[in-house]
């Protein structure tokens, strides 16, 4: 089942779930916005949905504790991994994340929804 908005924050299903379609720009300029608050939020979302599609991503509350959230973030790398099909490995995302931030956040966002698009276009779905 697929389903498209024409909107920003599109839902699209890949294999009957849903990935949110968001903004590379907002999860780069939030987090500075709401001092990081956004950063939280937008792990918390993009975990849930990547643990919808098979990845095995533990809590997000460890993303607050300090020394284990960079467990945590490795972890949820191999989330990312999973759901892009390599499209971004492991330790890219990683790297990524934890040496850029918001900045890292914005180019997984960004893998993401590339992702997104070419499986919809390979279901036929523009």
């Amino acid at each position: 089942m697929l389903r498209d908005q024409d909107h920003k924050g599109s839902l699209f299903a890949i294999e009957e779930i849903y990935l949110k379609k968001r903004s590379p720009l907002a999860v780069l300029l939030l987090p500075l916005i709401t001092f990081g608050i956004y950063q939280i939020v937008w792990y918390v979302k993009t975990k849930n949905e990547m643990n919808q599609l098979g990845a095995q991503i533990p809590t997000a509350w460890l993303v607050i504790v300090p020394i284990v959230n960079i467990w945590w973030l490795w972890e949820n790398s191999s989330g990312v991994e999973r759901v892009t099909k390599n499209g971004l490995s492991k330790v890219s995302s990683f790297l990524l994340v934890l040496l850029l931030g918001s900045i890292g956040g914005a180019i997984v966002q960004n893998t993401f929804n590339t992702t997104v698009a070419v499986k919809a276009e390979l279901q036929g779905v523009s």
